[in-house]
């Protein structure tokens, strides 16, 4: 629609749209061909688009897959134009094994562009081959090995073809299906189903007690979690919980908590090694200290010190291991007992390389320290030489 003037774009025929509802008109009926439109308000005049559907049919025992591209081309004042071609099929065996009969495609990164004067013929399988249609046709013919399996129509979150291949081809999804687990046979189909294996005595517990997993991806987590806390994973009272997404945010925090516990003790132990080297390379600076009567600034004496200086001002001057760097010594600037920023000395350029207060961030004493360090640098020459 356009200054008040509707096309149909399925028709072609024009006419001008009630004034009094101008831009919100949504939906109007065609006078011609009583299509009924929604409205957009645009002067373009030419429209196109692509879908792709799906008929799932049989065809000598085999389960077929067939696949069209319908191409719609409008412009207005014309008589829209759709086409049809075939595509993809996909023969899909009794035992899971298929066969790909297709179209040939141009080397492209358009995903619809298919070489329509080649022939459907057996083709070597292609990631464009793996179509997830818009629409599927809903009058499936359906062979009987997959109704025997557990298929009712309901394709478990994934395409009809990842789904029809692992119910032909593992009993383990049958197990699924038919127990009504079907967010975990879509999880586990539409990734590698052998993964499925450490899982799968855990996935019978819950069978066995009725419990139905609504969020594959949340619950597979959980189990992790469990298996690396050393639970018993054939206990129900563990892998049911009544609350999934509570118990599953309980064991993350449970492993976070674990982890930064392995941080320290790894952070305490590399403190401990640390501590000989620092005292080879620095032992003469330390006991520097100095001050304007306002800002004290003095030298870090220990690598736990430095740890310390670290974790409160949330900088990285541990673990970087500033301190072991032999052309280096930190001081630590601060005001009663308040830390203010932490410098990195240059011992032969003579001054500061950086100065940096809690998250990096400056203070507003950065310059005056910076000046307090230039001031008394003379004290940390004095000890350099002795």
């Amino acid at each position: 629609m356009a200054n008040g003037v509707i096309i149909c774009l399925d028709c072609g025929h024009k006419w001008k749209g009630n004034s009094e509802l101008g831009d919100m008109l949504l939906r109007a009926e065609c006078p011609q061909c009583s299509a009924q439109l929604e409205t957009v308000n645009t002067r373009k005049t030419v429209y196109r688009q692509v879908e792709y559907f799906c008929i799932v049919t049989t065809k000598g025992g085999f389960q077929v897959l067939r696949f069209f591209l319908i191409n719609y081309y409008a412009k207005a004042g014309q008589k829209a134009q759709y086409s049809i071609s075939e595509v993809v099929q996909r023969w899909i065996a009794p035992d899971g094994k298929y066969e790909t009969i297709a179209r040939t495609r141009p080397m492209s990164y358009c995903f619809d562009n298919w070489n329509f004067s080649s022939k459907l013929e057996i083709r070597p399988e292609r990631e464009h081959h793996h179509i997830i249609p818009t629409f599927v046709y809903p009058h499936e013919k359906i062979i009987h090995v997959l109704k025997r399996n557990g298929y009712m129509g309901d394709n478990c979150f994934i395409s009809h073809f990842t789904l029809f291949r692992i119910l032909l081809s593992e009993s383990r999804a049958e197990t699924l299906i038919k127990a009504s687990q079907r967010n975990v046979l879509g999880y586990f189909a539409g990734r590698n189903f052998q993964q499925i294996d450490d899982y799968w005595a855990s996935i019978k517990i819950c069978i066995r007690n009725n419990y139905l997993i609504k969020d594959a991806q949340i619950w597979r987590d959980y189990i992790d979690l469990l298996r690396f806390f050393h639970k018993d994973l054939h206990n129900a009272k563990y892998v049911c919980p009544a609350d999934l997404t509570s118990e599953h945010d309980r064991y993350v925090k449970k492993k976070k908590e674990w982890q930064e516990r392995v941080r320290s003790e790894q952070a305490r132990k590399k403190a401990l090694i640390d501590d000989a080297q620092f005292k080879k390379l620095k032992a003469k600076f330390f006991g520097i200290y100095f001050t304007d009567g306002i800002i004290h600034i003095r030298m870090l004496d220990s690598v736990e010190e430095i740890k310390k200086e670290g974790d409160l001002m949330h900088h990285c001057v541990f673990t970087n291991d500033y301190h072991l760097n032999p052309d280096t010594i930190i001081l630590s600037a601060y005001m009663d007992d308040r830390r203010l920023e932490t410098v990195e000395y240059s011992l032969t350029g003579q001054k500061v390389i950086q100065c940096r207060g809690v998250c990096n961030k400056n203070t507003e004493y950065h310059d005056k320290i910076i000046q307090l360090v230039e001031k008394n640098k003379r004290l940390i020459k004095k000890r350099l030489v002795a």
